[in-house]
């Protein structure tokens, strides 16, 4: 399997670097528990990569459409499920900026869903472990 994100930590409370073998970026626990805040935390970034994901998805949508699409602003919210499935329920709000028709606005939100890591996280993920 290629490696994808290779994270790296010392003996520091809790700042650990984040790599793709090109770019470096830090992430951190709040100083609440015991970290530092010099980047975000582990949830943090995977709930910044889905939205981040949607922007994207979205940007390259409209553009290739050539909609007058100024701006997206993505907020990302979670909570526990109250069913008796229990998991996480996270709920994305859309911002479009730009001067969209009503259809437009809807198909960019129906496309919202097609975005890798959505469809990423909608499936079941199996994480498994070696230690080398």
């Amino acid at each position: 399997m290629p490696k994808v994100i290779e994270a790296t930590i010392g003996k520091g409370h809790y700042k650990t670097i984040v790599s793709n073998g090109r770019l470096q970026l830090p992430a951190d626990e709040p100083v609440i528990s015991g970290g530092t805040e010099e980047g975000f935390s582990p949830t943090e970034l995977l709930y910044s990569a889905l939205a981040t994901c949607t922007c994207i998805t979205l940007r390259m949508y409209a553009d290739r459409k050539q909609w007058p699409l100024d701006s997206i602003k993505v907020t990302l919210s979670q909570e526990r499920s109250s069913d008796e499935t229990g998991g996480i329920v996270l709920e994305q709000d859309i911002e479009l900026t730009g001067l969209l028709t009503t259809e437009q606005r809807y198909r960019l939100l129906d496309i919202s869903k097609h975005c890798p890591v959505h469809q990423l996280l909608a499936q079941p993920i199996h994480v498994t472990n070696h230690l080398l």
